[in-house]
């Protein structure tokens, strides 16, 4: 799990002269080293030479999820009283609830089994959609050989994992207009036909005994098993699986979002050439925006006092790069040195972004703001000529991406609880600076060049870019080599643990901060005999904690 050793080893394997058989595995099972196999080949685009490969890899992975489930049924070892009373069966009584017990825990095993065959040996976290990615890159090898009828099988099969891939819906159609007339007995493998019905009987039985003999089990919702139409299981399902949405139905049902007018979809993931992607307009007004641009160049005015001093970016050395979290924001704010509107404001739109992202992609579960950042890239004169890095490079918000394999590691340094991004943009008055998805796999992307990028966003005041953060939404920041580019970044959790305490902080300080100004208006109303008071004294008296006159309400 030493993440210099593996780095140091991916540079040795691309060394000159290196062969693959100067090295010696003694860790990777065989369904990981012949799956590695084929990736390279595909690399090379011999998607011939690959086929046998992948069909072996897939192979080998079921195996080794075979052999794992045996290991699941080994005899009863002594458990701790206190994992037995978790489990709620089998603490107490017969029988009965011993072996209820038992099966539960064999049952809860075998769930874990897809997550184990898809980690690969001195990984933390699973290569995401093991299986489904598999046959994706099956159906598509077989579409390039010709092999029409074998490419419908693969991409039937993987639509039993996600019924709504519009990409995957796409390609079934053009094979199916390839092929011709219907061929009888046509459908998804048998294979993993046996494998997704198996899994999905489990996890009613065990959320079956969730519900009635106060089990514990928390389904891992990998693999993106969906029950469409499965009443009985949704039931009890508690954790959404994957969702693909291409309208904004679920603000219609949402009060939360309704005060939100005229917020439009502009694109979809489909019109994204991806996965859990979207581009809504509207969400801030001019003048908003103004203020919030406002509040940044404030911020960066006051300096060393704010901690938004412009610097080099840790990106490129040739932009300058200035952030302020909400609570700097507050904290600037309440101690006079910038106008409370653009603190508040920056606090309000946050949470507008949040419940938008959850109505659209997350409905059914709570996402909490895991991190808030006002953020400005400015162009540095005179450094932008022949200039060929990028703003931002290509990089996944939750994982460590891999782009010689496409792989995404969900391990740190990555910030592996963020669950769905956004960028809300204040201005488009600069040049460059449009944010980009790639191919997993990209290497190639410059400041000039194209290779691998799926879609591109041009920013835009109001305009929000939200996505889920894993491997599947790879993205970066074209230059910006003219101007000044702010936009306000966000990232959401659903795990109330990683909630961002500063957000919390800020919305108390910024409300003290209204309370005490009350007070003071308060205070400074004129009695029923007031005396008179000489012009421009007004609030000579009167202090703040700072010892500065109090501010004047500029939004008042």
């Amino acid at each position: 799990m030493h993440l210099q050793m593996r780095e140091d080893m991916a540079k040795y394997r691309r060394m000159s002269g290196v062969q693959p058989q100067s090295f010696r595995d003694l860790e990777t099972p065989p369904h990981w080293a012949v799956y590695d196999t084929s990736l390279e080949l595909l690399g090379r685009q011999e998607a011939g030479l690959a086929l046998p490969r992948l069909e072996e890899a897939l192979q080998g992975s079921l195996a080794q999820m075979e052999s794992c489930r045996a290991d699941c049924e080994g005899p009863e070892e002594q458990q701790g009283a206190e994992e037995e009373e978790e489990d709620g069966a089998g603490s107490q009584g017969g029988l009965y609830e011993a072996i209820a017990g038992h099966w539960v825990r064999v049952l809860q095993c075998r769930q874990r089994c897809v997550e184990e065959t898809a980690t690969r040996p001195g990984r933390s976290f699973p290569v995401p959609d093991f299986l489904p990615s598999q046959l994706r890159r099956l159906h598509e090898a077989h579409a390039q050989v010709g092999n029409l009828s074998q490419a419908i099988e693969n991409v039937l099969s993987l639509l039993l994992f996600y019924p709504e891939d519009e990409a995957a819906k796409g390609a079934l159609n053009r094979y199916q207009a390839q092929l011709g007339e219907p061929r009888p007995g046509l459908g998804p493998r048998e294979d993993i036909q046996r494998f997704i019905l198996r899994s999905l009987g489990e996890k009613r039985q065990l959320y079956y005994a969730m519900e009635h003999l106060g089990t514990s089990f928390k389904d891992p919702g990998f693999q993106g098993l969906s029950l469409v139409g499965d009443d009985a299981f949704l039931d009890y399902h508690r954790t959404p699986g994957p969702l693909q949405l291409s309208s904004l139905r679920h603000l219609e049902k949402s009060s939360d979002v309704l005060l939100l007018e005229g917020v439009t979809l502009t694109q979809d993931s489909r019109q994204l050439n991806g996965s859990e992607r979207a581009v809504l307009d509207g969400l801030l007004t001019p003048a908003e925006c103004g203020v919030l641009l406002q509040l940044a160049k404030d911020a960066a005015g006051a300096g060393a006092r704010s901690g938004y001093r412009g610097r080099r970016s840790p990106h490129t050395p040739h932009e300058r790069f200035e952030g302020l979290t909400v609570l700097k924001a507050a904290q600037l704010a309440r101690s006079g040195t910038i106008g409370s509107q653009g603190a508040k404001l920056l606090l309000e739109v946050s949470e507008r972004v949040r419940t938008l992202t959850q109505a659209y992609f997350s409905p059914e579960r709570p996402l909490h703001l895991s991190f808030t950042h006002l953020v400005c890239r400015s162009a540095i004169e005179g450094e932008q000529e022949q200039r060929m890095d990028l703003s931002h490079p290509v990089h996944a918000d939750n994982c460590v991406l891999d782009p010689d394999t496409g792989e995404c590691w969900r391990e740190p340094p990555a910030y592996t609880y963020r669950d769905y991004s956004g960028l809300l943009y204040l201005n488009d008055d600069f040049q460059g600076g449009d944010l980009f998805f790639t191919e997993p796999n990209a290497l190639t992307v410059t400041v000039r060049g194209v290779g691998g990028v799926t879609a591109r966003v041009r920013p835009r005041c109001g305009r929000l870019v939200a996505f889920s953060s894993g491997g599947e939404n790879p993205h970066g920041v074209w230059a910006v080599t003219r101007g000044r580019r702010c936009a306000l970044a966000l990232w959401h959790t659903w795990a109330p643990e990683h909630r961002e305490q500063e957000w919390l902080e800020a919305k108390e300080l910024l409300q003290q901060s209204e309370e005490e100004e009350e007070e003071e208006e308060e205070e400074e109303m004129p009695s029923k005999d007031p005396s008179p008071e000489p012009p421009g004294r007004r609030h000579q008296g009167v202090r703040d904690k700072a010892g500065k006159p109090p501010r004047v309400r500029e939004e008042l």
